[in-house]
C-alpha cells in the first residue's frame, strides 16, 4: 500500500462552464483535494481558456485549494492578478523566457506556493537548479493545450528521476502529473513517485465522481 498522501486535483477544463459552481461543489463533496485551473493564452499554447475574473468568481463558492497552471508566455506580468483572484499555488512553465528563480521568489513573497511545469519534451535537468525553491513540479504527460489527450508513457522515467533527485537532496517538493490520468495511468504515476494527480475527463464524465476520485488514490 502506498503510504504517501495522494492529492487529487480535478481539472475544470473538463467541467461544465455553464454551471461551474455545481461541478466544483460536486468534486469538492466527492473528496477532491485541490482544484486544477488551466489558464491558456492562445500564444504559449494553441488554445484560450479562462482568466482571473473566472477564478475570482469561483473562489467565492468553494474552499478547495486553487492549483493555478499558467500556460502563458509572460507569467511574470500576470501572476499577481491570479494571486489576487484567489490562487493558492501558481505554476508557470519552464519553457518561458523569464528569470525563473526570481519569479518563484516573487510568487512566494505573497504567501502562496510556487510550481514549475515541464512539457513532455523538456528534461528534468532544465529545472534542477530551481528545485530547492519550488513547492511543486508539474510534469505534463500530454502536449499542453487541449483536454482529453492520451497519456505518453515515456514520461514515466522523468517522474522516477525527479523523485530520486528530490529524495536524495531532501527537497520539499510535490510531483504533480497532468494529462490522460485515469485509474490505470494514476497507478503508474504513483508507483513512479508522483504525489499529486490532475484529472479532467476521467472525473467529470464519470457516473460516480466520488468513486472515480477514490480509484485515482489507490
Amino acid at each position: 500500500m502506498h503510504m504517501e498522501k495522494i492529492i487529487i486535483a480535478p481539472s475544470i477544463l473538463s467541467a461544465n462552464f455553464a454551471n461551474l459552481q455545481k461541478d466544483i461543489q460536486m468534486v469538492e463533496n466527492a473528496g477532491a483535494d485541490w482544484l486544477h485551473i488551466d489558464v491558456m493564452d492562445g500564444h504559449f499554447v494553441p488554445n484560450i481558456t479562462i482568466g482571473a475574473p473566472v477564478i475570482k468568481s469561483i473562489r467565492k463558492v468553494t474552499n478547495l485549494f486553487f492549483d493555478v497552471h499558467l500556460m502563458i508566455s509572460e507569467p511574470q506580468k500576470y501572476y499577481q492578478v491570479f494571486q489576487k483572484a484567489g490562487a493558492n499555488l501558481i505554476t508557470f512553465h519552464s519553457e518561458v523566457n523569464t528569470d525563473k528563480k526570481n519569479l518563484i521568489q516573487d510568487i512566494k513573497y505573497f504567501g502562496i506556493k510556487a510550481g514549475i511545469s515541464i512539457k513532455p519534451k523538456t528534461n528534468i535537468s532544465e529545472i534542477e537548479e530551481l528545485l530547492p525553491y519550488l513547492d511543486l513540479v508539474l510534469i505534463m504527460t500530454v502536449e499542453p493545450g487541449f483536454g482529453g489527450q492520451s497519456f505518453m508513457d515515456n514520461v514515466i522515467y522523468k517522474i522516477k528521476d525527479l523523485k530520486k533527485l528530490i529524495n536524495s537532496r531532501k527537497y520539499n517538493c510535490i510531483i504533480e502529473v497532468d494529462g490522460g490520468i485515469n485509474d490505470q495511468t494514476a497507478k503508474i504515476c504513483i508507483n513512479a513517485g508522483a504525489n499529486a494527480l490532475v484529472s479532467g475527463s476521467y472525473i467529470f464524465s464519470s457516473n460516480n465522481v466520488k468513486e472515480s476520485i477514490q480509484t485515482l488514490k489507490i
